[in-house]
């Protein structure tokens, strides 16, 4: 069995990637701080429990399991955290990285699937962003992914270090077996909050501006299920394994859903009454952010299973359920 080393594998989008990993036949050995992660989560490998900057425990753990690749989403990830406390971020994100990837660098790890973002986007151009669009993040965390797929470019040329970096947009759902799910704290995201308020947790959902020039006056997000998403980088990990370059890929559904849409189906399919309270738009929220994803279903042949709204919402609530209420 092939091991695969996944930093951040106790997190959201790792634990989900470690196991489709696991069902595609690799071992995933992950290495997480547990600052955000679970130890929970990790259910399909060893778990080594330290930071990513430390690089001689990396290389400890590259020579014990002889991994044929890295899978990296250890990072911080709260944007408004990014822009009052910018120096965390750039000592984790980037130099942290930079470390990590010395360190592998040194065991011959020479393979690399990097979580990146469309914040790397900023204030998009138009209605959907393609990888052509410019990068101009407006806040210090979309600056880290930025600079980190500079770094990996570079790192391929000088050293042969071949990567992809996987550009998220927004990331939803859970496991369809519920066996892992969505644990943040805080949580931000729109439809854990707004189950959240389903559930009894919360009095009610804010809706942030309901003026924009959209159908219904609210954001529109790509949501895309983290099965999905996970399954988007073992397709990564085949193309390098195949001799594909480094490059960069948009992963979205390539249609959005409103607010709004997201708060009805909430209601539609838990029976539960959510109230909602209309606030003032957010700085430097864009009225649109969705994908045009048709690199990567060209070039991976990857296409979304579990990306409907209705199996987004279905599965994070089952998840909810289990893990917040009844337990």
């Amino acid at each position: 069995m092939e091991n695969v080393l996944v930093t951040g594998g106790a997190g959201y989008i790792g634990s989900h990637t470690c196991k489709a990993l696991s069902q595609a036949g690799y071992q995933p050995v992950v290495l997480d701080n547990l600052v955000y992660g679970h130890d929970w989560a990790v259910k399909w490998g060893p778990l080594e429990v330290f930071d990513t900057s430390d690089s001689a425990s990396v290389e400890t753990v590259i020579k014990r399991y002889e991994p044929i690749a890295a899978i990296h989403f250890a990072a911080y990830a709260y944007v408004g955290e990014s822009v009052t406390n910018p120096a965390k971020y750039y000592r984790n994100n980037v130099i942290g990285t930079m470390k990590l990837l010395d360190a592998l660098y040194a065991g011959g790890v020479d393979k690399l699937i990097f979580s990146s973002t469309c914040a790397t986007y900023g204030i998009p151009d138009g209605e959907t962003i393609s990888e052509l669009q410019p990068q101009r993040p407006i806040n210090p965390y979309g600056h880290t992914k930025l600079m980190v797929e500079q770094i990996l470019r570079d790192y391929d040329a000088a050293y042969g270090l071949r990567s992809i970096a996987l550009r998220y947009f927004n990331a939803a759902g859970a496991d369809p077996h519920c066996e892992i799910g969505e644990d943040h704290n805080p949580e931000t995201h729109l439809i854990p909050l707004v189950l959240d308020a389903a559930g009894g947790k919360r009095d009610n959902i804010t809706i942030f501006g309901t003026d924009y020039d959209t159908p219904d006056g609210t954001c529109v997000r790509d949501y895309i299920h983290v099965t999905d998403l996970a399954a988007a980088h073992l397709l990564a990990l085949e193309m390098l394994k195949n001799g594909n370059k480094t490059d960069a890929y948009n992963v979205g559904v390539g249609h959005g859903c409103s607010v709004r849409e997201v708060i009805d189906a909430a209601r539609r399919l838990t029976g539960k009454k959510i109230e909602v309270v209309e606030g003032e738009r957010r700085p430097g929220d864009p009225p649109f952010l969705v994908a045009e994803s048709n690199r990567i279903r060209d070039e991976f042949g990857w296409e979304p299973s579990y990306s409907s709204l209705d199996s987004i919402v279905e599965t994070a609530w089952s998840w909810h359920q289990k893990h917040f209420i009844n337990d």
